[in-house]
């Protein structure tokens, strides 16, 4: 509870939120894509701001955006759009290069980040 707690302290300002942004575990993955590849070959794509949201395209390339926040040692990812679903998808956070994650739809994937804004 107590991350984030803190994260909703930062959220309160902006110039502490860039800070904390910066020095997110996420850090590197701003202005970057990350590329999840499904066992099928097909690829999602996620584009997470320093803001706290986040833009999607999934393997069907079917658009998605909202907020992520930090639990712990995850990521959690909760949709708005094209609808708003009452969970969030919460995955380990960036471990190397390449990670081994699951999907929300539970199947293995892996996990990198590319350098720039791929679509």
């Amino acid at each position: 509870m107590k991350p984030l707690i803190a994260f909703a302290a930062l959220s309160l300002t902006a110039a502490p939120l860039a800070a904390a942004a910066e020095a997110s575990p996420l850090a590197r993955a701003f202005g970057n894509t990350v590329v999840s590849t499904y066992p099928d070959g097909r690829t999602g794509l996620l584009w997470l701001k320093k803001d706290g949201t986040y833009d999607a395209k999934g393997r069907h390339r079917t658009s998605s955006s909202g907020k992520w926040t930090l639990r712990g040692d995850r990521v959690c990812l909760k949709q708005a759009k094209p609808r708003a679903v009452p969970f969030s998808y919460c995955t380990a956070l960036p471990a190397g290069e390449i990670w081994r994650a699951k999907a929300v739809t539970g199947e293995p994937i892996t996990v990198r980040i590319v350098k720039g804004v791929a679509s």
